[in-house]
């Protein structure tokens, strides 16, 4: 349970500074369908008999090479591009996965759902690092990325080439994603990425403080999820999944009430 927790923690770590961009930017369904995307390269290592890690870090530089070419060259809006891709590379891992015999589904079902009591200290250390690159890669462009999530041109007109910048967060989103689908698996990183830094701009308005706040709410998250699972004897990686989108909504909730409480004081003061 203590490996658990550390793997659960620098999940929040990396997914939770580049989800923050992944929600000020609307690049949500560009976080799923790259989270589902590794899927191919997960199936082929694991039938070569090779460091997973390995074939999905490969599988998503495919997928953001390919979403970068499609959206330089193709008039088509990049929702429908990444829509391509992302039923292309589903549909890969499928055909790859059931041309195999029945007796690798259980293993592949730890990849697909995580199995976050199964991490080891070379997991650790691979979360660890993948953290650090993620952190250091937000603090190194988050100039670029500021600028860029407003007002493109103006990015393009101060020299920070939001191409580049762009090109960057799609790497670092990868990152995240590779480092943590062994925690909680690939159906549901998509939840670390997307709940806590939603929920954090509920609350706070500055970047800095969106993601320190998404991680905190993810630390939780985490921590619950963790806790309700060991308890009931739940999987891990949904459960803590699913905190994420309870914290989500609750918070949802109180925002509107705490407004709707507001309009309702402010005419019976007037």
């Amino acid at each position: 349970m203590r490996q658990a927790l550390f793997a659960g923690l620098l999940t929040v770590l990396a997914t939770s500074v580049v989800g923050t961009w992944v929600v000020l930017r609307g690049m949500s369904f560009l976080g799923d369908a790259l989270a589902h995307g590794i899927l191919p390269g997960v199936a082929i290592a694991f039938i070569l008999n090779v460091n997973t890690s390995i074939g999905a870090f490969l599988a998503a530089l495919a997928m953001v090479g390919g979403i970068g070419l499609i959206r330089n060259h193709s008039p088509l809006p990049e929702d429908t591009s990444i829509g391509v891709l992302f039923v292309g590379f589903l549909a890969l891992a499928v055909v790859i996965m059931s041309s195999q015999s029945g007796a690798y589904s259980g293993d592949l079902n730890r990849f697909l759902f995580g199995s976050v009591t199964a991490i080891d200290n070379t997991d650790l250390v691979r979360q660890g690092v993948a953290a650090a690159v993620s952190i250091a890669g937000v603090a190194l462009f988050y100039r670029a990325f500021l600028v860029m999530t407003f007002d493109e041109t103006q990015a393009e007109m101060l020299g920070l080439r939001p191409r580049l910048a762009h090109g960057v967060l799609l790497v670092l989103l990868a990152t995240a994603i590779v480092s943590s689908f062994q925690t909680v698996g690939n159906l549901l990183v998509f939840a670390f990425l997307v709940a806590p830094p939603a929920t954090a701009t509920l609350l706070v308005r500055r970047v800095p403080a969106i993601m320190a706040t998404a991680v905190g709410l993810g630390a939780v998250s985490v921590v619950v999820g963790l806790l309700i699972s060991y308890h009931q004897g739940t999987a891990s990686g949904a459960t803590m999944a699913l905190v994420t989108v309870v914290i989500f909504l609750l918070t949802l909730a109180g925002v509107a009430l705490s407004r709707a409480t507001r309009k309702a004081v402010r005419p019976a003061v007037g």
